[in-house]
């Protein structure tokens, strides 16, 4: 499934042909996608005009000058093509699903001149219309934590949150309701740029080693971003720049290869926590 790089990368595609335009147009070609469509859906979109195209964890968030969010998560095959003078496709994931016309499920038709179509072969993604106003209290959004890349993600926040936590510090940093949207491949790459095992419990971190765990969030994100998320296959960006994320993996699917670490003379070890596979290198991540 996507994670926050992959959304963030596909808002920024997105941002140029949909954030200030007006929906001339809205085409529903099934009534529902992983959940129905809202009552009136194709009405409530037509004329109105994005003002901001936002993201909130893995959520994209159109806001309207209807007093309406058009909230859409890409589910684990949603993508969007954009057709205008030339065709681009913000985000295009190394598991590769089909953009057969079939499953083209909604189109929307810019005054600008643009179609965005979203297809989702195996209709995981959804949308939802909800009142801006409301949108925080929304179950969707009510106990998400705070953005990692935002000024509320702190040393003293996690500082807090993992207080008396014996759960394992992987499982805890995947709890939205600590940080919102930092996935499995991301968090394996935190948790070993610093240095810090991912069977660790969470509530016997050190301060300092929360520190190192900040920043190496901060660092681990904003280097995927830049390069077009990690489960991206290639993503081209307005310059046509390919961005490839996953060759700079330092530890996620290296099981069996040495360590990158300077000095380490480790062997990447994967197990699973959770049912989901946990790489690490038990030499240098203590």
């Amino acid at each position: 499934m996507p994670e926050l790089p992959e959304v963030e990368t596909v808002r920024r595609g997105l941002q140029p042909a949909l954030e200030g335009a007006r929906l001339l147009r809205v085409q529903a070609r099934r009534p529902d996608l992983r959940f129905p469509l809202p009552q009136g859906f194709v009405q409530r979109l037509t004329g109105a005009r994005v003002e901001v195209l936002e993201r909130r964890a893995k959520y994209l968030l159109a806001r309207l000058d209807r007093g309406d969010t058009l909230v859409m998560h890409l589910g684990m095959t949603g993508r969007f093509e954009i057709e205008g003078s030339d065709r681009s496709r913000p985000g295009v994931f190394r598991q590769e699903a089909s953009v057969e016309d079939k499953h083209a499920h909604i189109v929307f038709d810019t005054e600008e001149g643009h179609r965005i179509t979203f297809f989702d072969a195996r209709r995981f993604g959804y949308m939802d219309l909800i009142a801006t106003d409301a949108l925080a209290r929304h179950p969707w959004f009510a106990a998400l934590g705070p953005e990692p890349l935002g000024p509320d993600f702190s040393v003293d926040h996690l500082q807090q949150a993992f207080e008396g936590k014996i759960q394992n510090v992987k499982a805890t940093l995947l709890d939205q309701r600590i940080v919102a949207g930092l996935g499995n491949i991301y968090v394996c790459e935190v948790l070993y740029r610093s240095g810090v095992a991912p069977s660790t419990p969470a509530g016997r971190i050190s301060r300092m080693r929360l520190e190192r765990i900040v920043q190496a969030v901060r660092e681990v994100l904003m280097e995927a971003i830049e390069a077009g998320g990690s489960t991206l296959r290639d993503y081209a960006g307005a310059d046509g720049e390919l961005g490839y994320f996953q060759h700079t993996f330092r530890v996620y699917g290296r099981e069996g290869e040495p360590c990158v670490r300077p000095g380490c003379k480790g062997v990447v070890r994967r197990t699973v926590q959770a049912g989901r596979s946990t790489f690490h290198c038990p030499s240098c991540q203590r």
